[in-house]
């Protein structure tokens, strides 16, 4: 990718995954974002550990990095020594004080409007969600009617009927 890509928030959200119920991006598609290796990302994060604690970026475990693989089908992950880290909104938003070159600020905005975008859908759903179960809930005991009238009609009560016709016992 080269430097001058543009950074668009469609092409940052299909970067975000979850990873122990966070929404992260990896080290190496961020450093892709950015226009720098992998290795001076983490170098710079290095230098600047104590900017993020654990909730701001997250080191994948071996198992995880095997998940990720078997998810996205790829066989190798570029030969990479270590499980890649992983950051969350707030550490990407710390990134943006350890990377200060004009196109680190112009990624941060876009990463930071993805972030906010994907957390409005998240929320959109939840209300559509919860409008669908009141829904249910004020309409249930009217639809209960209905399906206890149409098992009356399939299920007629028991009558004793008279015989038609002649029989041995007469009329």
């Amino acid at each position: 990718m080269a430097k001058s890509d543009p950074v668009t928030i469609e092409r940052v959200e299909r970067l975000v995954i979850v990873v122990r119920g966070h929404q992260v991006i990896l080290d190496k598609d961020l450093a892709a974002l950015y226009g720098v290796t992998t290795g001076n990302l983490n170098k710079a994060v290095s230098r600047n550990a104590e900017r993020f604690p654990q909730d701001f970026m997250l080191q994948l475990t071996p198992e995880e990095l095997s998940d990720l693989k078997f998810h996205f089908g790829t066989s190798s992950w570029g030969g990479t020594r270590k499980p890649p880290r992983a950051f969350t909104e707030q550490g990407v938003a710390m990134l943006s004080s350890v990377l200060r070159s004009p196109r680190a600020v112009q990624v941060n905005i876009e990463i930071m409007r993805a972030f906010v975008r994907l957390r409005q859908m998240l929320q959109q759903n939840a209300e559509l969600a919860r409008k669908l179960a009141a829904l249910e809930r004020k309409y249930d005991g009217q639809f209960r009617m209905v399906f206890d009238a149409i098992r009356e009609l399939m299920d007629p009560p028991a009558k004793t009927r008279r015989r038609i016709g002649f029989g041995k016992d007469g009329p």
